[in-house]
Formats: C-alpha cells, sequence, structure tokens
C-alpha cells in the first residue's frame, strides 16, 4: 500500500455505481454477475469481462457477442493479456466503438428507467397487476 499510495487506493468496499458514473472510468474489469452488467450498462461503461460461474458466463457472451459493449478474458489470464485489452479498450479503433455502443445502452436504459412510460416501469405494473392485486381463484 506504501508503494502505491500516491497513485492508487486499495478499499475494503466502495460503491460501485458511484465509481462506474465517475467521467475518469474508461472501462470495467468484471466477474459479469447479473447486478455488475447492469450497473455498467446504466453507466455506458465497457467492459473487460471475467466469468466465474452460474449466470457470469450467459451475461458476458451477451456483453461480448449480443450487445458489443464487452471483451472477454482467458480464465488462465496472463498480465499481458489484461495489459492487451486494456489499451486496446482505451484507446483502440474496437474500444472507441464499444464506447460508442455502451453509451447507446446507456441511454436505453435511461428511457426504460427513468419515467412512468419506460419499459421497465410498465412492466414492474403489470407483475403488480397480474400477480399481487388480481382476484383469488
Amino acid at each position: 500500500m506504501e508503494a502505491t499510495k500516491e497513485r492508487g487506493l486499495l478499499a475494503s468496499w466502495c460503491p460501485q455505481e458511484q465509481v462506474l458514473d465517475h467521467p475518469s472510468i474508461g472501462e470495467f474489469l468484471t466477474h459479469s454477475g447479473w447486478n455488475s452488467t447492469l450497473e455498467s450498462i446504466s453507466s455506458g461503461v465497457p467492459m473487460v469481462c471475467w466469468p466465474f460461474s452460474a449466470d457470469q458466463q450467459t451475461n458476458c457472451w451477451h456483453c461480448c457477442t449480443q450487445w458489443g459493449i464487452g471483451m472477454e478474458i482467458d480464465n488462465d489470464v496472463k498480465k499481458d493479456e489484461v495489459e492487451s485489452l486494456v489499451r486496446e479498450l482505451m484507446v483502440g479503433g474496437k474500444g472507441k466503438e464499444m464506447k460508442k455502443k455502451a453509451m447507446e445502452w446507456k441511454r436505453l436504459a435511461q428511457e426504460a428507467t427513468e419515467s412512468s412510460s419506460g419499459s421497465s416501469f410498465l412492466n414492474l405494473d403489470k407483475v403488480v397487476n397480474k400477480v399481487l392485486l388480481s382476484p383469488k381463484h
């Protein structure tokens, strides 16, 4: 910690959403859990995906192959590979394209959640009406 105190901070916990929303964040190294994936999408931050189990592989696949906002890192990761992916995301052509797509996904997420006419609000309203407010049979 002493050797890096001028250029980094090691914390036991931090507010991930606030960190991802900070303008200095260019990418997010994530295990690709659903919460982290949604937080990254909502912040418009491309991802380096490093899945381990459960839903993480599926989320990673969607980010990398369907949505164009992630790059997967090999499970047998080497520091040169991490450096290469970070450089590509920060300054490479593919990284610039991924940032554009991530910002588009952010816009779509905001549209879905910010008003009572957004798809997330409408779908939650449907669930409440069908499940909680429907007459008992």
